[in-house]
C-alpha cells in the first residue's frame, strides 16, 4: 500500500511558523448544511443552498437523502440544489445508510424516518460505530419507532419506522441538540404536538430553520433558563434558498492559532455567531483573548460576524460549567490555549466529551501531555496548568506521534498546538480531518508559511 492509499494513515508534523497574517473565510456551518440538505430534502419544490459545507459528513447526508427520493444536486462550489419529495414522502432506501464518521446525520436520520412507515439500517465507520445511540432509541421507541442495534446499542442498527407515529412530551435526561433534533425532526410527520423540553439552551439551528421553512414551531423560555419547544406534526416545509454561514467549530482553530503564535493578526470572514454556539469566544475573553467583531449582520436568521483576532497573553480561569453545551465541540482547541495561558484552567461539566468521535477528555489530555503540557485529566473534564505564554516542549523526533483515534478535532486541535511549540508536534492521522474542514492544512499552511 502506497501513502495515497486511503486505507493509510497519513502522519504529519505541524511544526511552529510564521505569525498568523491576512484575512480567511472557514468552510460553511456543519450543523446548518446537515439542517439544509435534510430540510430541504422534506419541502416540496427546489430549496437553493450556498455556503454549503462539502465535508465528509455532510455528503453522507446528501447520500441518505438521495437514497430516500429526493435529488440533491452540486451545482458549484458550495452551491447545491435540492429537490424535495415531502413530509411523510421518504422513500424506503434500496441499501443501508453509511453514515461514514457522522454522529450529527445518524441522530437526526434516525429522527426524520422514525414516523415514515419505512425500514432502514444504519452503519458507519470504526468510530462512529462506537458511539452509543441509546439517548436517541430511547424517546424515539416511545414515539413508536422499533430499534435493532448492536451491543450498546451501538451502529449498524435497523430502525423501523412507525406509521403514524405517537406525539410526545419528552424532558432532555441530559442537555443534547441532537436528541432535541431527533424528536423534533420525528415529530414533523406524527399527528399532534411533540414536546421537548431542554433544561439548558442548546444550539437552536433546528428550530430557527424548521419555522423558516414554514413548520408551526413555539418555543418558550422559563426563568430557570428551562426551553419548551412544540412542534405540530403532519407539516408542509415550503422550499428555501439557505445562506450558510461560516461554521465557528471551523473557526475556532483559527481563532486560537491567531491568540497564541506571536504577532499574528488574523480577520475571519462570515462566522455563525448564534448565542447557542459563541460559548468558547466568551471563554477566550474572559481569558484575555482580543477579539474583535466586525460588520455584524444576519444571514439567513443566524448572527453573522467578521472576526478580528490579534496575539494576546491568556490567563487561566474557571470555565463556567453552564458554558459548556454552547461550545461542546470547541473544548479540544480550548484545551489547547489553556496549556499556553498563566496558570490554572478549569473545566467541568464535560461527560458529554467522553462519547464523541473519541473520549476527548482522555485523548486530550494524552496528546497534549506528550506535547509537553501540564494536564490532570478528572472524570468531567481537564485541569490544565499553562506555561504563561511560553511554547509547549512538542513531541521530538523520536517520540512516537500522537494518537488522534480518528478524531477530526483532535487532530485539528494538536496541529494548533504544534504551531505553539519548540520542535512541532506529529499527529499520527490527518485523514479524518475531511470529515469536516477539508481545506484545513492548505489555509493553515499558507497563513503560517508551512511547506505541508
Amino acid at each position: 500500500m502506497n501513502q495515497t492509499d486511503p486505507a493509510t494513515p497519513r502522519p504529519r508534523r505541524f511544526a511552529p511558523g510564521a505569525s498568523l497574517r491576512g484575512r480567511i473565510r472557514v468552510p460553511g456551518d456543519k450543523s446548518i448544511s446537515h439542517r439544509a440538505i435534510m430540510f430541504g430534502a422534506l419541502a416540496v419544490g427546489e430549496t437553493k443552498v450556498s455556503g454549503l459545507l462539502e465535508g465528509e459528513d455532510v455528503l453522507s447526508t446528501a447520500a441518505a437523502m438521495r437514497a430516500m427520493g429526493a435529488s440533491v444536486e452540486r451545482q458549484g462550489e458550495g452551491k447545491w440544489s435540492v429537490h424535495g419529495v415531502g413530509v411523510g414522502a421518504l422513500l424506503q432506501p434500496r441499501m443501508a445508510l453509511d453514515m461514514g464518521n457522522s454522529g450529527t446525520s445518524t441522530r437526526l436520520l434516525m429522527g426524520l424516518i422514525a414516523s415514515h412507515p419505512i425500514n432502514a439500517t444504519f452503519t458507519g465507520d470504526a468510530s462512529l460505530s462506537k458511539r452509543p445511540m441509546g439517548r436517541v432509541i430511547d424517546p424515539l421507541s416511545q414515539m413508536g419507532a422499533a430499534f435493532e442495534a448492536s451491543p450498546g446499542g451501538t451502529l449498524p442498527l435497523m430502525l423501523r419506522g412507525a406509521s403514524p407515529g405517537v406525539p410526545i412530551t419528552y424532558r432532555l435526561p441530559v442537555a443534547s441538540a441532537q436528541v432535541k433534533s431527533a424528536v423534533l425532526l420525528a415529530g414533523l410527520n406524527t399527528p399532534g404536538n411533540t414536546t421537548v423540553i431542554e433544561p439548558v439552551p442548546t444550539r437552536d439551528h433546528t428550530e430557527r430553520m424548521l419555522t423558516g421553512f414554514g413548520a408551526a414551531l413555539s418555543v418558550e423560555t422559563a426563568g430557570d433558563g428551562t426551553r419548551t419547544i412544540t412542534i405540530r406534526g403532519e407539516a408542509e416545509l415550503q422550499p428555501q434558498a439557505i445562506a450558510v454561514p461560516g461554521d465557528p467549530s471551523s473557526a475556532a482553530f483559527f481563532i486560537i492559532a491567531a491568540l497564541l503564535v506571536p504577532g499574528s493578526e488574523l480577520t475571519i470572514e462570515n462566522v455563525g455567531l448564534n448565542t447557542t454556539r459563541a460559548g468558547l469566544i466568551a471563554v477566550l475573553r474572559q481569558m484575555g483573548g482580543n477579539i474583535e467583531e466586525a460588520n455584524p449582520r444576519e444571514v439567513g436568521g443566524e448572527p453573522v460576524a467578521d472576526l478580528i483576532v490579534r496575539h494576546s497573553a491568556l490567563q487561566g480561569i474557571d470555565v463556567d460549567p453552564a458554558l459548556a453545551p454552547s461550545m461542546i465541540d470547541e473544548f479540544p482547541a480550548l484545551f489547547v490555549a489553556a496549556a499556553l495561558a498563566k496558570g490554572k484552567t478549569v473545566t467541568r461539566g464535560l461527560d458529554e466529551l467522553r462519547v464523541k468521535e473519541s473520549d476527548r477528555l482522555a485523548v486530550m489530555a494524552a496528546a497534549l501531555t506528550a506535547a509537553g503540557a501540564q494536564v490532570e485529566e478528572r472524570e468531567d473534564g481537564l485541569v490544565i496548568e499553562g506555561t504563561g505564554g511560553d511554547p509547549l516542549a512538542g513531541t521530538g523526533a523520536t517520540a512516537a506521534p500522537v494518537a488522534t483515534h480518528l478524531d477530526h478535532r483532535i487532530a485539528m486541535s494538536m496541529a494548533i498546538a504544534g504551531l505553539a511549540s519548540r520542535d512541532g508536534v506529529e499527529v499520527d492521522d490527518t485523514r479524518p480531518i475531511a470529515t469536516s474542514f477539508p481545506a484545513f492544512e492548505s489555509l493553515l499552511d499558507g497563513l503560517a508559511g508551512l511547506d505541508g
